[in-house]
C-alpha cells in the first residue's frame, strides 16, 4: 500500500528549512526597523545621561525624584543651549558657512585634481558618497526637517520616561531570560549601562576640548567661521575616527578660499589638536572607559554607517561599547567557557565597581 506520509528525516528536515525562514524573516524585520531601534537605543543613551546628572544632585543631599526631575531639567537646558549656539550665537556663521559650502567643494576639487592620484581620489570619494546609504540619509534629513524634529523630540521623550522608571523596563528585559540565566544577564545590564555612563563622560569633556582647542586655533589662524567651525568638531568627536577626519575637510576647504597662509595655519591647528588629543586628552579621559582595539572601532563604524545609514552611524561608537561589554560579559564566559576575568577591563573597574550606586539608586 502507498504511503503519502513523509518519514521522520524528511519532517526534521521540513522542520528546520521552517525555522530558518522565520529566523530569516526575524533578521529582515530587524533591519527594516532599525531605525526605530536606533531611537530607542539613543532614548537608553539619554536616560543614562538623565541619571547621571540626577546622580549628580542626590550625591549633593537633593532626594532621589527631585534628582531625577533636576536631571531632565538639565537635559532640557543643554539641549535648548546647543539650539541657542545654532541659531542665536553661531547663526550667522553657520549660514555663512552654507552658503559658502559649494565654492569649498569647488576649491577641494581643484585642489585634489592638481594630480592625477587626488583626482582619482575624489572621484572615488564621490561615488562611494552618492551610493551609499548615508548619502540618502543625509538628502533625506535635508528635505525632511519635521521628520529630523520628530525623530529628535521621540528620543527626548523616550529619555524621560526611561530615565524616571528604569527598573521596570530591566526587569521586563530579565523576565525574557531563563531564570537561571538572570542574575548573569542583570549584571551584564548593569555593567553595559555603567560602561555608556562613562563613555558619555569620556565623550562630553573630548567633544567639548576638542571645539574650543579647533575653534581658537582657526581664529587664530583667520579662518572665516571659526566659532561655527569648532562646534562642528566638537560635535563631531561623537564619531570617533569618521567625524573628525569628514569636519576638517570643510574647514581646510574654507581656509583654502582665503589663501595658502590660512589653509597652512589650518592645516597646522589640526595637527597640533590632535597631537595633544592622542597624547594627553584621550588617555587621560579614556581611561576608566572599557577598551577597544582601534582598528576593531573604525571598521565596525563603517561598517555600520554602510549597513544602518546616518542614524547608525551616529551611534556607532555607543552600540560598539554595548557590543563588547556584552561580548566579555555573555558570550565569551557563557557560551564559550572563556575566563576573562581582569581582561578588557577599564583601570579604575575595581574602583567603580564597589562604589557605582547606579543599580542601588535604581530600586
Amino acid at each position: 500500500m502507498l504511503r503519502l506520509s513523509p518519514d521522520r528525516s524528511d519532517a526534521r528536515f521540513i522542520r528546520r528549512v521552517l525555522i530558518l525562514i522565520v529566523i530569516g524573516l526575524a533578521f529582515y524585520a530587524l533591519y527594516q526597523a532599525f531605525n526605530i531601534l536606533i531611537l530607542a537605543f539613543g532614548s537608553v543613551l539619554g536616560a543614562i545621561a538623565i541619571r547621571s546628572l540626577a546622580r549628580f544632585f542626590e550625591r549633593r543631599g537633593l532626594p532621589h525624584r527631585a534628582s531625577v526631575i533636576a536631571g531632565m531639567l538639565g537635559a532640557l537646558a543643554a539641549i535648548a543651549f546647543l539650539v541657542w549656539l545654532f541659531t542665536v550665537q553661531f547663526g550667522q556663521q553657520i549660514a555663512q558657512f552654507v552658503t559658502q559650502l559649494p565654492t569649498i567643494i569647488a576649491e577641494i576639487e581643484e585642489l585634489m585634481s592638481g594630480s592625477p592620484v587626488g583626482a582619482k581620489i575624489f572621484d572615488a570619494v564621490e561615488q562611494a558618497y552618492a551610493g551609499s546609504r548615508v548619502a540618502n540619509d543625509i538628502s533625506g534629513l535635508v528635505t525632511g526637517t519635521g521628520t529630523l524634529l520628530l525623530n529628535v523630540l521621540l528620543v527626548v521623550v523616550g529619555s524621560f520616561f526611561l530615565a524616571a522608571d528604569p527598573t521596570s523596563y530591566e526587569r521586563g528585559l530579565l523576565y525574557l531570560v531563563p531564570k537561571d540565566k538572570r542574575e548573569v544577564f542583570a549584571e551584564a545590564l548593569d555593567d553595559t549601562g555603567s560602561n555608556l555612563r562613562l563613555w558619555l563622560q569620556a565623550q562630553i569633556i573630548l567633544m567639548t576640548t576638542m571645539g574650543v582647542l579647533v575653534g581658537v586655533g582657526l581664529w587664530l589662524a583667520g579662518v572665516p567661521s571659526a566659532a561655527a567651525l569648532g562646534l562642528l568638531a566638537g560635535l563631531s568627536e561623537f564619531i570617533p575616527y569618521i567625524g573628525p577626519t569628514v569636519a576638517m575637510i570643510p574647514a581646510l576647504g574654507l581656509a583654502a578660499t582665503e589663501g595658502p597662509g590660512t589653509l597652512a595655519g589650518a592645516f597646522a591647528t589640526y595637527a597640533v589638536v590632535r597631537i595633544i588629543q592622542t597624547n594627553f586628552i584621550t588617555p587621560y579621559v579614556q581611561k576608566r572607559v572599557v577598551s577597544i582595539p582601534p582598528a576593531i572601532t573604525l571598521f565596525a563604524i563603517i561598517a555600520i554607517g554602510a549597513i544602518t545609514g546616518l542614524y547608525g552611524l551616529f551611534f556607532s561608537a555607543a552600540l560598539m561599547v554595548v557590543g563588547f561589554t556584552l561580548l566579555r560579559r555573555l558570550y565569551l564566559p557563557e557560551v564559550l567557557g572563556e575566563d576573562v576575568v581582569g581582561k578588557f577591563e577599564p583601570e579604575e573597574k575595581g574602583k567603580r565597581d564597589g562604589s557605582d550606586p547606579e543599580r542601588k539608586d535604581d530600586q
